[in-house]
Formats: C-alpha cells, sequence, structure tokens
C-alpha cells in the first residue's frame, strides 16, 4: 500500500529543502514557509487525515516520545516536589524553634502558600500558550531555584512567610498543557502517573537525603535545615539550566540544544505522532491556539468541571497535614529526627507504586469513577485505622498505620486526566488544567488548620476531620461518574430525536461545540 507520504523526497526532516523549524507542507498545501505566519498552528502541516499506519508503526512512535521527552518531563517534577517536601523536612529539625514561632505559624505559612500558589496555578497555563511551554518551564524552575537558595537568608518569622509559590505554581498546569500535544487521551492518565509518581519518590528522596544534610547542623555556622535547602537549591537552579537547552517546543522541532543534532523523528513518524493525536481528539488541529475570554466563561459554567475541582479540593485536603507533618507525627512515635524522616521515604515510594498502578488499570479498562473511589476508600480506612489507635498503642502498630495513609494512591491524576479527556476543546482544557492545580493547592488555606498546637502530638481531632474529608471525597467520585453517565444518555436521546440535516449540522459544528455538542461522548 502507497502511504500519501512517499511523495515526499526524504522520510527524514533534516533532510528536507527547510530546517525542522519550517513546516513542509502547510494546511493549504504550499511547499514555501511564510515567516509571517509564525502564529499559525504549524503541527496541523504534518496532519493527513487518511494516513494509513501499522500498530506497531504507533508504538514505535510512543516509545521514543517516552525515551526522549518524559525522562526530562520527570527530573522537572522530581526537583519540584523535593523543594516542596523540605519544608517539611525542616520543620522536624526544629525550623520553628530556631526562628521563635510555633506551628500555628507554620500553618500561617502553609495557607499564604497555597493561595498564591493557586493564583500563580490559574495564570501559568495561560501564559505558557503565549510564551510556549517548553521556555515557560524552565522559566519558572530557575525562579524558584533562586527562592529556594535564598531560605538559607531566612533568620525571623518575617523571612519564613515569604513564600515560593509565585514561582513554583505555574509549572504544573504549563506541562500538563505541554503534554497534551504529545499524548493521545488514552495514553494521558498513565503519563500523569509517572509524573506524580515520581513526586512521591522525590518526597522519599528528599527525607533521605534530610538524614543525611540535617546532621550538617553547625557546620559554617548553618543549621541543618539551611543545609537541605542550599543543596536542594543548586540542584533546582541546574536543573533548570538543563531543561531550557532539552524541552522542545513541539514534535517538529525536535534537534538542537541538548537534544542532539538530528531529530527525534522522522518526517513519516511526525506524521503518524501528530495524526494520531489529532484523531484522538480533534480540537487539537488548533493545539496552539490562545484562550480567549469565552474558553473561560465556558469552562466556568461547566458542571462537569466543577466537579473535578470540588473533588480536588475535598479528597486532597488530608494532603496538607500528612505532607507537612509526617516527619514529625513519625518523630511523635519516639523516633529521633534522622530515623523520622529516612522513615518517610517507604510510604511515599509505595504511594506512587500504588498510585500507578491503580491509574494503568484505569486506562486499560477506560473506567475513572470506580477507579477513583477505591482511592479515596483506601485513604478513608487509613485514616479510621490511625484515629482509632490507643495512646499507648507500639510504635510499630503507629508507623504502620501512617504508612497505610500515606501510601494510599492518589487520585489527583486520575481526576485530572478524567476532566481533561471530557473537556472537548482546548481552550477550556488549558484554563481547567490551571483551574485543578489551583484547586489542588488552595486546600491547604484549611488543610493547614487542622493540625494545631493544641491538639499534638497524636492530632486526635485533626484526624478525626481528615476522616470527614476523605468520606465525603468517596462518595463524590460515585457522584461524578453518575453526573456523566447521565450527560451520555441525555445525548443520546438528543441524537434520537435530531433528522439526518440536524445530525449533518452537529457534525459540522461538532469541533467548535466541545463537550456541549450531542456527538461527545463522556468518559465515566
Amino acid at each position: 500500500m502507497e502511504f500519501p507520504e512517499k511523495r515526499q523526497r526524504s522520510d527524514s526532516l533534516e533532510d528536507q529543502p527547510s530546517d525542522e523549524n519550517t513546516a513542509l507542507l502547510n494546511s493549504r498545501g504550499s511547499s514555501r514557509y511564510n515567516h509571517a505566519n509564525e502564529d499559525l498552528p504549524k503541527k496541523n502541516s504534518f496532519f493527513v487525515e487518511n494516513l494509513e499506519y501499522t500498530p506497531e508503526e504507533e508504538k514505535q512512535v510512543l516509545r521514543i516520545i517516552d525515551r526522549r521527552l518524559m525522562p526530562c518531563i520527570l527530573l522537572t517534577t522530581f526537583v519540584l516536589n523535593m523543594d516542596r517536601t523540605n519544608n517539611s523536612n525542616a520543620i522536624s529539625d526544629n525550623l520553628p524553634f530556631d526562628l521563635g514561632f510555633d506551628i500555628d505559624v507554620v500553618n500561617i505559612a502553609t495557607a499564604m502558600h497555597s493561595v498564591f500558589f493557586a493564583i500563580a496555578c490559574l495564570t501559568g497555563s495561560i501564559i505558557a500558550k503565549i510564551v510556549g511551554p517548553h521556555k515557560w518551564i524552565p522559566t519558572l524552575m530557575f525562579s524558584w531555584g533562586l527562592v529556594t537558595l535564598a531560605h538559607v537568608l531566612i533568620t525571623d518569622k518575617s523571612g519564613y512567610l515569604t513564600v515560593i509559590a509565585f514561582t513554583e505554581g505555574g509549572v504544573i498546569p504549563t506541562t500538563l498543557v505541554y503534554l497534551g500535544g504529545f499524548y493521545k487521551s488514552t495514553e494521558l492518565a498513565t503519563r500523569l502517573a509517572w509524573f506524580w509518581g515520581v513526586q512521591h519518590v522525590a518526597s522519599a528522596v528528599s527525607g533521605l537525603m534530610a538524614s543525611g544534610l540535617l546532621k550538617l547542623r553547625g557546620l559554617a555556622g548553618l543549621e541543618g535545615w539551611k543545609w537541605l535547602f542550599l543543596v536542594d537549591g543548586i540542584i533546582t537552579v541546574v536543573v533548570a539550566l538543563g531543561t531550557w537547552f532539552y524541552l522542545p517546543r513541539d514534535l517538529t522541532r525536535t534537534k538542537g540544544g541538548l537534544r542532539g543534532r538530528s531529530s527525534w523523528l522522522t518526517y513519516r513518524q511526525t506524521q503518524i505522532a501528530i495524526t494520531r493525536v489529532i484523531r484522538d481528539d480533534i480540537s487539537k488541529k488548533s493545539y496552539e491556539k490562545t484562550v480567549q475570554w469565552s474558553d473561560i466563561k465556558d469552562t466556568l459554567t461547566d458542571v462537569g468541571i466543577l466537579g473535578h475541582l470540588v473533588i480536588t479540593m475535598i479528597g486532597q485536603t488530608p494532603n496538607t497535614p500528612m505532607h507537612t507533618y509526617l516527619p514529625t507525627v513519625i518523630k511523635s512515635f519516639n523516633f529521633n529526627v534522622s530515623v523520622a524522616n529516612a522513615l518517610t521515604a517507604p510510604p511515599y515510594l509505595l504511594q506512587g507504586i500504588s498510585m500507578v498502578l491503580v491509574i494503568q488499570h484505569s486506562d486499560k479498562v477506560r473506567e475513572r469513577g470506580y477507579h477513583g473511589a477505591f482511592g479515596a476508600g483506601w485513604q478513608l480506612a487509613g485514616w479510621i485505622f490511625l484515629r482509632s489507635l490507643p495512646d499507648s498503642a507500639g510504635r510499630g502498630i503507629k508507623y504502620l498505620a501512617a504508612v497505610i495513609v500515606a501510601s494510599w494512591p492518589s487520585t489527583h491524576p486520575l481526576n485530572i486526566a478524567w476532566m481533561s479527556e471530557n473537556t472537548g476543546s482546548i481552550g477550556k482544557r488549558t484554563v481547567a488544567s490551571g483551574l485543578v492545580i489551583g484547586a489542588s493547592n488552595i486546600y491547604g488555606v484549611w488543610g493547614s488548620q487542622i493540625y494545631r498546637a493544641d491538639d499534638a502530638p497524636y492530632f486526635k481531632r485533626g484526624n478525626l476531620i481528615n476522616i470527614g474529608f476523605a468520606g465525603t471525597a468517596f462518595l463524590l467520585w460515585f457522584i461524578q461518574k453518575g453526573l456523566y453517565q447521565y450527560r451520555n444518555a441525555r445525548n443520546a436521546a438528543k441524537l434520537r430525536a435530531l433528522s439526518e440535516a440536524d445530525l449533518a449540522r452537529e457534525e459540522e459544528l461538532r469541533v467548535s461545540k466541545g463537550n456541549t455538542s450531542p456527538l461527545f461522548k463522556f468518559t465515566t
């Protein structure tokens, strides 16, 4: 069988008469690149509507993207979460005492961080569409690396309340927008599971690093926790510089810089890579389109998206006290500070593994709601177990309870992937990505107040509150699934009532109407 693209003079991008930054065949069929059209969606030049390829060819393309792109993405999120986790490690090293305050001030700082982080999330993905995610990600990384280093200069409460949120906040929504241009919806959830799974590995590594670095207390006149911020900051700045020269703008521009002198994909592979993504979601034909005001309005009035935001804020709330005080809680089981930080590694690693396994199975069977309820149910059971233990329980059983709570298969990447595949348009998806990451941090405003100084060290009142949030989240997953099932049934009824002419009209409007079209099929 002869493929359309075989009429090209070469199968390699770099062998074409123009460089990799030019689109060889624009949507009108012209072979001449027009520099005045920089804002056009150049990816469409490689979209071939009737392109045929084998499953093995598609798998090979996917393997190349996974091998060349994902390690760098995973490294960025590894560094991000390592920096975010070091605050809890620092608290276990008596940071509040060194600076002259108690954990209630830590809670205020956590709340402030959550607010500013959420604000940055709302704008991060939108700015990324303007400047390009491949440049915005390393720019933000470099900025938060400098702020992490600045923590070494903290000497009092005012310095501590200087937060890192504005530089960190935009990274995750930017990354979500970025990955959408490389992967199909049936592949994104698993890649997001890797993304958040590596964050848990980073938390584990941060705990192990802290167990060693905190022992440097007194060296060069610095507290142990300042050494922790210093080392993490240096690592972040170095990685940011490397990322700037490595991340490609898109699938058509993958050579140069640290990426190498050759493109990642041949010309045919580039066509396959882009065509398969657009076939999966036709709205990605205009993936480089910037956000319009109508996209923001449509996003804020979409009941499905609002449901995902509520699931995020409720279901993730218990994470704030757990992640902020996990080393401190373990330390209260009569472990020293070094051992307590090292013992945070197993639950974080287990959570990464359990999360990836659950989400991979969700991708395999194409089901979301029940898998999310399973994760929320695990968390609920863990909090009940921890809350039910008597004060006299041995430290081994207390640690086991903490491990069960902290190792629950986080539903956050599953929730994001579910929301993303049900948005129906690039503009709404971009806005929703910022909103959901903002929602996944704004809960820190109230979550930071769950563990209070007068409830220490066992936090019985706080754990009872956590049970309430986890139980509510468990129910919300079933409600969200029921909502999408209802919307699918309603769309099916609408289609049955359409005439042939009306159906043809709906086909024409399918892309512009997105998930409001009766032709849209929601994933449940």
